[in-house]
């Protein structure tokens, strides 16, 4: 019994780390109407600018989240502009294929300036708290937390701003958020900032938890994605909602499965959501 409560609660917290990037790849599909997954890049890249924030400039982890935040975006909209947007007009499908290619530039890229070896933040060396038989890390409780709040000014943003708002009528009808005078090439820009800025700092999250490396957001790019899937591509809601079920799917499988075949469980859940119900857990484009 023991087993299977900590199993649930490493599964919560594995899912609310996911649930960030998850979030800013449904908000770049929901306005820009393709799967980037270059995101994996921008994890990576997140992670690594807040490393040198907090190892080599000092800073907190939580002033090393905003550098990641700011400079993840900013490469995510001018990768973006350079390259992706020039290839909308040809489909989903090939935007799709190229932010593929772009994943690999930027990693090799990240590779190139950092190099092969895996990197850890300065954080303190602290015991697990107990709570009976159950065990929490003091950085996974303060990952869990940052989460969080991250979630909620993310909600709140989009439903109390004017941007906010007019990323969701982009999303809803392009055409007619045009005619109420809202710039759909600038949402879009805005959303590749945030989107971006959001995968790179759950990266962060996810580093903060293990250690850092060039490819650190490829592990968990299927994770994500399959996130986003369950959730309904484009919803947000949903992606937290995928996000966390397929966290504690993930934790509960090593109960009876080696964790080599943990990954497996994002190849399931994909393959039953599209089966049985396409649209996801809360539709396309519920935000």
């Amino acid at each position: 019994m023991s087993q299977l409560l900590q199993a649930l609660v490493n599964g919560v917290m594995t899912g609310t780390l996911i649930a960030v990037p998850a979030i800013g790849f449904s908000a770049i599909f929901a306005v820009l109407r393709y799967p980037n997954f270059a995101i994996a890049a921008y994890a990576t890249i997140g992670a690594f600018a807040a490393w040198w924030a907090n190892v080599a400039m000092a800073l907190p982890v939580p002033a090393a989240l905003l550098v990641a935040f700011a400079v993840t975006g900013l490469i995510g909209v001018v990768a973006e502009e350079t390259s992706l947007k020039r290839l909308r007009n040809n489909g989903a499908l090939i935007v799709a294929i190229a932010s593929i290619a772009l994943n690999l530039v930027l990693e090799n890229i990240v590779r190139f300036i950092f190099g092969n070896e895996m990197r850890g933040y300065d954080l303190p060396i602290a015991r697990d708290m107990r709570f009976g038989d159950l065990r929490i890390g003091p950085q996974q409780l303060q990952s869990l937390l940052l989460a969080v709040a991250i979630m909620a000014a993310m909600f709140l943003f989009l439903r109390y701003t004017r941007f906010g708002k007019a990323m969701r009528a982009v999303a809803d009808n392009p055409d007619l958020a045009r005619l109420k005078g809202i710039d759909p090439a600038k949402i879009a820009i805005v959303t590749i900032f945030i989107g971006a800025g959001l995968t790179g700092v759950g990266g962060v999250l996810i580093g903060l938890d293990t250690s850092i490396d060039p490819l650190t957001g490829y592990r968990v790019l299927l994770s994500v994605f399959a996130a986003a899937v369950l959730g309904g591509l484009g919803s947000i809601p949903g992606a937290v909602v995928g996000a966390l079920m397929l966290g504690i799917a993930e934790e509960l499988a090593l109960l009876v499965v080696p964790a080599t075949y943990r990954t497996g469980v994002g190849f399931v859940a994909i393959l039953l959501m599209l089966t049985f119900r396409p649209r996801g857990i809360l539709g396309e484009r519920a935000a």
